[in-house]
């Protein structure tokens, strides 16, 4: 049981993204804000978990399988490629969500980057900016971490 005292409290949360070759969970560490007993709000976009963004509120049990009980006002867009990505390619993208009042975030290491624009800016626009950044970027895809 939780004590009310951590409501609102900034944390890290532990969700499920999937699992290894060899069958064992493999986990993304998120930013969060407790709201009550296994109730969190995002704080951050997940690069490895799909089906979330910043601002969802989610029901998580502690196995990191989790519901997305309340729809935030973010997109989630993941972006991976073989290989890191060079810091000018990063750099490039971290300009195009400005351009649609997002942000544009990679672990140190590149492997991945991870957009959060306002769902209000509207799939179309997103698409175009995600389209034009990953043609000039070789073997990238993207997609859209939660488009429901």
């Amino acid at each position: 049981m939780m004590d009310e005292s951590n409501v609102g409290a900034d944390t890290h949360i532990r969700l499920l993204a999937g699992h290894s070759s060899t069958g064992r969970p493999v986990f993304e560490v998120l930013p969060a804000r407790v709201l009550g007993d296994h109730s969190f709000e995002l704080s951050g976009s997940p690069g490895l978990v799909l089906g979330c963004a910043a601002g969802d509120v989610l029901q998580v049990a502690g196995d990191g399988t989790y519901e997305a009980t309340e729809r935030g006002a973010n997109v989630c867009v993941q972006a991976y490629r073989r290989g890191p990505f060079s810091s000018e390619e990063l750099a490039g993208l971290e300009a195009a969500p400005t351009a649609l009042d997002g942000l544009a975030e990679a672990p140190a290491d590149r492997r991945f980057i991870v957009g959060t624009v306002a769902r209000e800016v509207g799939f179309p626009a997103i698409e175009r900016v995600m389209n034009d950044w990953a043609a000039s970027v070789d073997n990238t895809e993207w997609w859209f971490g939660n488009a429901d």
